[in-house]
């Protein structure tokens, strides 16, 4: 629908109109207006000074809280629109999201656009302004040929994973609202209907690629700002925050001057590694001299013969997270990596409980005490072979990165075929440099504290190298096996 009704005569609307719609909906600019960058026009649209700026309390843009694509202001909308709020009921739990709420909403709103749409929802403010959003180029529409080009990088699950999850989301959207007379017309007819996989894409990409956390309100869209371009560290231009009256506004940030002409830039977030930036928004900086964070997969040995208890119980990622840390060295965390690490001989057990509903479900204890969501940890670190623990985990870590280079190194750079684009084939390579050379750098993290536990004490002891004896009175003695 999305595509194809702009082929039909929804076509995008230019960006020179957005001024005129922005003053008839209350959207204020001082000093800034939206555009394509001079010389920078392929970049698509953004915020620019139209005069020299410089730092100011007043602010910059201010766009009226009624404006705000937040899951509030959705169901004020469905109050007065018996068509959007018929819709969001039938989604049950998937529109209790704000995600889910504004994808919907969007879906809507695409809809009220197309040609032939009649009698279907009340129009508002919005629906003129999802038309005036670029077509996003993420990585769930690269072609299967440009996404090969990410074998070897933690982008490629992502996006393999996102897919499936779209998939999912798109069937429970068309089971829920196919019973729905006017869905049943517009969206699922057999031969007429204007919703299709990739309409799903579209809104999901709008949304992945535009919302923005804002205090007070959470994740929304928020119109002409979610036009501002990212920049992180000194080069962000600008802050967004709400005011007093719950409106959206733009402040340049304290000590800034920008030339009239310059781009305003704002932050999607500093501490975003090199994968999620182009997985939510299709591009790199320039300036990226690092991965910043990753995160891998690894899973459960097949010969754990607690392997289905522990996944039944598992409630976080199935992998850990590198990450820069104060850019001098490559740190980790996992919370899963201690499931995977400890079992029936060191003290983990489950057993089949019965709740009070008389429903039965499996609990995990620790030497006799009931582990919740995040304790196992916690209860390691007091245990006397906490070095032992951490030694395995290490040690498990250290020939999954190896793995991961392993596979980097095997594919290489590979040639650039005639499908794939410029965009996708630049970014592949830049993720893959910046990935291997994490990867690297976390691999002689690991190694260092690989030997410094092979000599702790406590290790040395539980692997026969020390004689308890010699450093214990009788009364200290601790069996380790």
């Amino acid at each position: 629908m999305i595509r194809r009704g702009r082929a039909e005569g929804w076509l995008n609307e230019p960006i020179e109109a957005l001024p005129t719609w922005a003053t008839f909906r209350g959207v204020k600019f001082d000093g800034i207006k939206v555009g394509p960058l001079p010389g920078f026009e392929h970049r698509g649209s953004t915020v620019i000074a139209d005069l020299e700026l410089v730092s100011s309390q007043a602010p910059l843009m201010t766009v009226p809280k009624e404006m705000i694509l937040s899951r509030e202001n959705i169901e004020l909308f469905a109050k007065s629109d018996h068509h959007l709020r018929e819709l969001l009921h039938s989604l049950g739990t998937f529109a209790y999201s704000t995600r889910g709420t504004v994808l919907i909403f969007l879906l809507m709103q695409a809809t009220l656009c197309c040609p032939g749409v009649k009698d279907v929802g009340v129009r508002n403010p919005l629906v003129e302004y999802v038309k005036f959003l670029p077509d996003e180029l993420l990585p769930t529409f690269w072609t299967e040929e440009e996404l090969e080009l990410l074998i070897g990088t933690t982008l490629r699950p992502a996006v393999r994973a996102k897919m499936n999850s779209l998939l999912r989301e798109f069937e429970t959207v068309r089971t829920a609202t196919e019973t729905i007379d006017w869905c049943a017309k517009y969206w699922w007819h057999e031969e007429n209907g204007l919703i299709t996989f990739d309409d799903w894409m579209q809104v999901d990409a709008m949304y992945r690629s535009r919302a923005l956390e804002f205090p007070g309100v959470g994740d929304a869209m928020v119109p002409c700002i979610d036009m501002a371009n990212h920049a992180s560290g000194d080069a962000t231009a600008a802050l967004y925050e709400t005011d007093e009256e719950g409106n959206a506004v733009l402040l340049l940030r304290e000590g800034k001057e920008i030339q009239q002409g310059r781009e305003i830039t704002i932050t999607y977030g500093d501490e975003k590694g090199a994968c999620e930036i182009i997985f939510s928004y299709g591009f790199l900086e320039d300036t990226m001299t690092s991965a910043k964070a990753m995160f891998i997969h690894i899973e459960i040995p097949d010969d754990d013969p607690l392997r289905p208890a522990k996944l039944h119980v598992s409630t976080t990622a199935p992998g850990f997270r590198l990450f820069d840390k104060e850019g001098t060295h490559v740190a980790w965390d996992s919370e899963f990596i201690w499931l995977v690490v400890i079992n029936e001989e060191d003290g983990l057990e489950f057993k089949v409980l019965q709740t009070t509903d008389g429903k039965r479900e499996i609990q995990a204890f620790w030497k006799q005490q009931e582990l919740n969501d995040t304790s196992l940890r916690s209860n390691l670190e007091t245990d006397p072979l906490w070095d032992v623990y951490q030694l395995r985990a290490v040690v498990l870590l250290q020939d999954r990165v190896e793995s991961q280079i392993t596979t980097l190194r095997e594919v290489g750079s590979p040639e650039r075929g005639d499908g794939v684009r410029q965009g996708p084939w630049e970014l592949a390579a830049r993720l893959r440099t910046l990935e291997l050379d994490m990867l690297q750098r976390a691999l002689s993290t690991l190694e260092s504290q690989r030997a410094a536990l092979l000599d702790s004490d406590t290790v040395q002891r539980y692997l026969g190298l020390i004689d308890d004896n010699e450093n214990q009175g009788e009364d200290e003695q601790v069996d380790f096996s």
